[in-house]
């Protein structure tokens, strides 16, 4: 992978200076560029200028078959303070780390070793998750498509990932990660393919207020898991992701309620954990996304998990750089050729 950092003058008066660095800068992510030239008019390298008027128009020409008074306005930047999804008001809870610290919050510093006793798990799923179980308690990073620098597919890109910028255009809604700044693409109304991929083949409609996708022929990858505790999943995982704004107040409190999974301080900081900056104005709807995951090989029964995010400003610098050695955790496996092709 590589990745281009470039100044953008129209954005350093709302950006934090970094100390050691001459000027501000910020990641411009090449979907955004992309969208700016192409679907607004705007030339390649005036993205901080005008995104924020792209938005809106891109939004109202979501889709051809709905009236544009009646597509939700989802697009924007969003933020969430914490990984992993939310727990469901009702049906089965989800894995979630077994350690815990004395107040009883997640320990996932010590190590992430999840719950092999949930009844969701098949026989094969629950042995492959005691074996990254015991991988994290020697001190070690399960491996995943994260830390490993490469495409993340839902569900597990959803947990891993706090900030995420969507763009609803014409035939597509596009969903791009702060962290690594992958993009996901969703063809609105359209009929899955047939190749698989590691992102999946995601499309995409409108029902009322919420945006459905669908995702399938989601490729595994060297490391298939859907969370940072290492629960699998196969080549026959399906998800679906129901996009739709909630009350600004309901939004921050599904995000405290969340945070007290993992620190009995549930406030919401002024910043995220990668320094985007959080839009305290709850009279701001929030984004929810309901998430529903089905595995038969991984899963016996179908299962639900939440995300919830509020507005967010200050889109950070953060590229995944290629290494072939890690803070924590095994070696990187480096790409090789059976033969050379030189």
């Amino acid at each position: 992978m590589r990745y281009v950092l470039r100044p953008l003058p129209a954005l350093q008066a709302d950006l934090p200076r970094k100390r050691g660095r001459k000027g501000a800068y910020a990641f411009l992510p090449p979907l955004a560029e992309e969208v700016a030239s192409r679907e607004c008019g705007e030339p390649k390298g005036a993205w901080a200028a005008a995104i924020g008027a792209c938005l809106g128009l891109l939004s109202l020409t979501a889709s051809p078959s709905l009236a544009a008074d009646t597509i939700p306005q989802l697009s924007g930047h969003w933020a969430k303070t914490n990984f992993n999804l939310e727990q469901p008001a009702d049906g089965p809870a989800f894995i979630v780390n077994t350690l815990k610290k004395a107040d009883g919050t997640l320990n996932d510093d010590l190590a992430r070793v999840g719950d092999i006793t949930n009844s969701l798990l098949t026989p094969l799923a629950a042995q492959i998750l005691k074996e990254h179980g015991e991988f994290s308690r020697t001190g070690q990073s399960i491996p995943d498509p994260h830390n490993q620098c490469r495409l993340e597919a839902p569900p597990f890109t959803i947990t891993i990932q706090v900030e995420i910028l969507l763009l609803q255009t014409k035939d597509e809604v596009r969903i791009a990660s702060v962290n690594g700044h992958h993009v996901r693409r969703v063809r609105m109304n359209a009929q899955h393919g047939t190749v698989p991929k590691l992102q999946g083949d995601s499309v995409g409609h409108y029902e009322g207020d919420t945006l459905v996708v669908d995702t399938t022929l989601i490729k595994p990858s060297p490391w298939p898991v859907l969370d940072r505790y290492g629960t699998p999943h196969s080549d026959q995982l399906h998800v679906v992701e129901r996009y739709r704004l909630i009350d600004g107040k309901e939004a921050a409190d599904a995000i405290r309620k969340h945070r007290r999974e993992f620190n009995t301080n549930d406030a919401i900081p002024k910043f995220d954990i990668y320094g985007a900056e959080f839009d305290t104005d709850l009279s701001k709807k929030g984004l929810q996304v309901e998430i529903t995951v089905d595995d038969p090989k991984m899963f016996t029964k179908p299962w639900k998990g939440l995300a919830t995010y509020r507005p967010a400003t200050t889109w950070p610098e953060m590229s995944c750089s290629e290494s072939t050695h890690e803070i924590t955790g095994p070696d990187r496996q480096v790409p090789m050729a059976d033969k050379p092709d030189f």
